[in-house]
């Protein structure tokens, strides 16, 4: 796998992706969260290849006190070989570089092989209640 920065040639295939990962819902507009991304802190949305194709992605941002990762997919064809870690590896050294103290992310409740993915690389649940409020409705 290649890592790399994200471009926008990248959007189709990113997208398609992540549908067949299952991380599109209805209330978030795959596109719209992109262009989004590609406002704030670019450098952090990084997609992994394999012969020219996207294969991988994740998506970091750091605001100051922490950092986040979001989108984190690999192709189910490249699954199980260590590209997630090498993902989360990457965005744990970016994060780093810019002295972030902890890394947060969210997991869909009842996803039981993506919390043990992540329970294998270190992570812990940490007992809190994740509250949202939709400011720019994306349907």
């Amino acid at each position: 796998m290649i890592l790399r920065t994200f471009s926008e040639s990248d959007t189709e295939p990113v997208v398609q992706l992540w549908r067949d990962a299952g991380l599109v819902r209805a209330w978030n507009d795959p596109h719209k969260d992109i262009a989004r991304k590609l406002t704030t802190q670019p450098e952090l949305f990084l997609v992994g290849e394999d012969d020219g194709v996207v294969m991988a992605s994740v998506m970091i941002g750091f605001d100051g006190h922490r950092g986040w990762v979001y989108y984190l997919a690999v192709a189910s064809t490249h699954r199980g070989q260590g590209h997630g870690r090498t993902l989360m590896n990457r965005a744990e050294e970016l994060l780093t570089e810019r002295g972030c103290p902890k890394l947060s992310l969210m997991v869909r409740a009842g996803n039981e092989s993506v919390l043990s993915f992540y329970a294998s690389l270190g992570y812990t649940e940490d007992v809190v209640v994740n509250l949202g409020k939709r400011l720019i409705p994306d349907i």
